[in-house]
């Protein structure tokens, strides 16, 4: 039998970093799989160059487009929202995406998954992984709008805290990651015993590298980490083993390490 998984994001990326390899294995399997972006990202981080020349929102749809393609997503949905962007790109918007009532910026989301007849949403978790309050958002839109959908299964994409900060830690080592953003991660995504799904995508990581590789505009920047570069920095055989894993949250299941994203309605 086969289903439909909708992934929803706040940026053009996110679903290459966190869902990746889940969408390519899911569609591989012969599932619909639709993605849909809060916002096109307009105001996220990037190279001056690329940012003097304007229309960023407009190549990270492009990118995004490249991404879906190499992962094998049947449909992507542009919500058109405004980015809020974070830290020193704040917007300050206040129409942003972050700023709106959780229960409007739904509704269009709410008509994709009554018009896909989703059975599955992936999301974020609670803190939006590192506290970027579009990433928040994603959660809290999410959870209403399965709801209002009646979508039976939501799975909050996340990473292991402890292995998060294990692979941060070599990284600064290094000197390939800010002391700012290590501090960042002791409190970032989820605990070990709160995951419920861990996704085996170790036959689809040359999916994941494209994806990642499609977003160039957000591999390179003059200030901060870029964890686009890092993971691309990687070689071959490290990148899979890394990325060998996708991990999930499923708030109405309990702690496992289920290896189904639809293991709950089969």
């Amino acid at each position: 039998m086969s289903f439909v998984l909708v992934s929803f994001h706040a940026h053009p990326d996110d679903e290459a970093l966190l869902t990746a390899g889940t969408l390519a294995r899911a569609a591989a399997e012969g599932h619909r799989v639709v993605l849909v972006t809060a916002t096109d990202g307009e105001a996220g981080l990037t190279s001056p160059d690329l940012a003097a020349a304007g229309a960023l929102g407009t190549r990270r749809r492009a990118e995004l487009a490249a991404a879906a393609a190499a992962l094998g997503v049947a449909r992507v949905v542009h919500l058109g929202l405004p980015d809020s962007g974070f830290g020193g790109s704040a917007t300050g918007d206040p129409r942003a995406f972050s700023a709106l009532d959780p229960a409007q910026a739904a509704e269009p989301l709410v008509e994709v998954l009554r018009e896909e007849g989703a059975h599955v949403l992936t999301t974020y978790d609670p803190s939006g992984g590192y506290g970027h309050p579009d990433h928040k958002q994603v959660h809290a839109v999410g959870a209403v709008a399965a709801r209002l959908a009646g979508t039976p299964s939501v799975l909050q994409a996340t990473v292991p805290r402890d292995l998060l900060v294990r692979g941060a830690r070599l990284a600064r080592a290094a000197r390939l990651l800010d002391a700012s953003t290590l501090a960042r991660l002791g409190d970032a995504y989820c605990g070990r015993d709160e995951i419920t799904h861990r996704v085996d995508v170790s036959a689809y990581t040359a999916a994941k590298r494209a994806a990642l590789q499609a977003h160039a505009s957000q591999a390179v920047a003059d200030g901060g980490t870029r964890t686009l570069r890092l993971l691309l920095g990687l070689p071959g055989w490290l990148f899979d083993r890394v990325l060998r894993y996708e991990w999930y949250v499923d708030p109405a299941g309990r702690p496992g390490r289920v290896d189904d994203v639809f293991a709950a309605v089969r």
